[in-house]
């Protein structure tokens, strides 16, 4: 009986070699989401952020490093020299760029789930993901601030300003108080698009009580968010959706 040869990589089409290739950083990034979101369950989101921390300093050093060795870039601070030497208008629109993509990836698995199981059930999948990710978005932005443990209102509207949504959206700050301000989204890309295809508002409001909610406590646990109008509440021409933060004793 003949011994077979076992299948390996070389055996795809240069094409499908190159389909596995992408899909094996997709792999990283499930398995890296599937550990964090594992870490939360079992350990709390506190002990969970401080591992991520561990990790992905460790995890981007090694990608870097295996990646520059094989394809032959140089690094410069462990990142590759030529994203580093990108001049402040191009990592600009890399930024915006990197935001819309980040857009588009939650649209498709919004629609993913709303075209075989319902809105419902994509609905009630988007608020819960967004529990999660606003204060993960808020523990990295804090970190790349360097922003302490209670940094206020001061550090919080910093913080908005380097949310995913800042990139590729407008939005505003309205002083209120000296313990409160009210953030203004005054463009947004997801209900503009709506509006030119001629659909209502998206009714995002119960996924945006989570989602800021949880971002302004995760920058500060003493923020509290109030709902000023948010789809599918009427709003004027110049927002679309608005909320009051209101530092508490």
């Amino acid at each position: 009986m003949q011994d077979s040869t076992p299948f390996q990589a070389q055996d795809l089409t240069p094409d499908m070699q190159k389909t596995q290739l992408i899909d094996m950083f997709t792999r990283i990034v499930v398995h890296y989401g599937l550990w964090f979101n594992e870490v939360q369950h079992q350990m709390g989101m506190e002990k969970a952020l401080t591992a991520l921390d561990k990790a992905t300093q460790s995890s981007i050093a090694s990608l870097m490093k295996h990646l520059s060795s094989t394809l032959g870039f140089e690094l410069e601070q462990g990142m590759p020299k030529a994203l580093m030497s990108l001049d402040d208008a191009t990592t600009e629109k890399l930024m915006a760029a990197v935001g819309k993509a980040w857009l588009a990836n939650d649209g498709v698995w919004f629609q993913a789930v709303e075209f075989e199981h319902g809105m419902n059930d994509a609905k009630r999948c988007n608020d819960s993901c967004w529990a999660r990710f606003s204060p993960f978005e808020a523990h990295r932005i804090k970190n790349i601030l360097g922003l302490g443990r209670h940094p206020g209102l001061e550090g919080l509207k910093k913080a908005l300003n380097l949310r995913m949504y800042a990139f590729i959206n407008e939005q505003s700050i309205v002083e209120e108080t000296s313990d409160s301000f009210i953030f203004q989204m005054n463009e947004c890309r997801v209900q503009r698009a709506r509006m030119r295809k001629g659909l209502d508002d998206y009714p995002c409001k119960s996924g945006g009580l989570v989602e800021y909610a949880r971002f302004a406590e995760g920058v500060d646990d003493r923020i509290k968010t109030e709902c000023i109008g948010c789809p599918p509440d009427p709003h004027p021409e110049t927002w679309f959706c608005a909320w009051r933060f209101t530092l508490t004793p």
